[in-house]
């Protein structure tokens, strides 16, 4: 019988209904439900049935409940708060994203998992879809040759009412962490340098930027290119946005959230080089999302292995998001830092 493990969750407001599913359907008892509203707590540990408390005493609760790892579900303005205090206290931690909301509560948090020796990893959810882990295994089992060129366009036009209407950079801060995070998944490169553009489109019902262009130069020399807007009417993409990453040998493209499909060179010769079909990887991938995240944790509590999430790497997705957004208000390149 697989050992059971206990959580403690920080955070009782609507993401919270995306991961008591999946803690019920894995090894994990909830031990404890902690918001600073009281009745929220109470309210999601009836509707799950969880044989849990309900405080809204963070400290309390780290101090007096005996937990194998935190989950924490709140703003992201309180994660660095959040998680610093769960791993301070010796709690391993799974966080929603983003990491947090600078850099350097970002930098504070990996250098508290450092000091605590406690592991601290994002739920950086789009990594555990099957069809980006196929599409990540179509693109770097060799075919395409050395990787130059990374695009992907998103453009969508939600109406959302609310918060994101007033933010001065709502799809970079907002969405963009997502794209940005696949491009290193897809690719596994990391972030040198960025020149970015935002703007805000005539006709936009945002207050801010909602539309960006970001040029990023990569590691090994590639470069990716992020085009997108929320306030694009008509022809929308995915949500996943639409990619095309060209090797020296082939191009795979994945769009419209339908499987990968590519060309890579069959014979040098002539004026185009005739093409053959890439090899489309499957993906072993059975549980996504939030599920896929926990039971990462789930493994390296068992065995020591690493989440491909743990903070150390997702601090370089964030660091892309901040990175725009200063070079758009700069007007120039930025060398991203972690």
């Amino acid at each position: 019988m697989s050992q059971t493990f206990r959580a403690i969750v920080v955070g009782a407001g609507s993401i919270s209904n995306a991961w008591f599913k999946p803690l019920a359907e894995e090894p994990v008892k909830v031990v404890a439900v902690v918001d600073l509203n009281l009745q929220a707590a109470k309210d999601q540990i009836a509707k799950y049935e969880l044989d849990a408390i309900a405080s809204d005493d963070l400290d309390q609760t780290l101090a007096e409940i005996d937990a194998d790892f935190v989950i924490d579900l709140t703003i992201p303005e309180a994660h660095c708060m959040v998680c610093c205090k769960a791993m301070e206290a010796g709690f391993h931690v799974v966080s929603e994203k983003p990491m947090a909301a600078s850099m350097d509560e970002a930098r504070k948090m990996v250098a508290t998992s450092e000091k605590t020796g406690k592991l601290y990893m994002v739920s950086q959810s789009r990594r555990w879809e099957p069809i980006h882990d196929q599409y990540r295994r179509s693109v770097t089992n060799g075919q395409l040759g050395q990787l130059t060129t990374v695009n992907c366009d998103f453009y969508l036009a939600p109406h959302f009412g609310g918060f994101r209407d007033q933010m001065q950079s709502p799809l970079i801060l907002d969405m963009a962490i997502h794209h940005f995070d696949l491009a290193r998944y897809f690719t596994n490169a990391d972030p040198v340098a960025v020149y970015a553009h935002e703007f805000n489109p005539h006709g936009s019902w945002y207050k801010g930027d909602v539309a960006t262009t970001c040029i990023f130069e990569m590691s090994n020399g590639m470069v990716f290119t992020y085009r997108g807007s929320w306030c694009a009417q008509g022809c929308g993409t995915s949500w996943n946005g639409h990619w095309r990453i060209v090797g020296e040998n082939g191009t795979i493209l994945y769009e419209k959230d339908q499987p990968p499909t590519g060309e890579v060179v069959e014979k040098a010769e002539g004026f185009f080089y005739p093409c053959k079909d890439a090899v489309i990887e499957d993906s072993p991938i059975e549980h996504k999302t939030m599920r896929g995240a926990l039971r990462e944790m789930l493994t390296f509590l068992r065995d020591g292995t690493k989440p491909q999430t743990e903070c150390h790497d997702n601090i370089k997705s964030l660091a892309m998001v901040f990175a725009a957004m200063q070079s758009s208000r700069e007007g120039k390149r930025i060398t991203i830092e972690i």
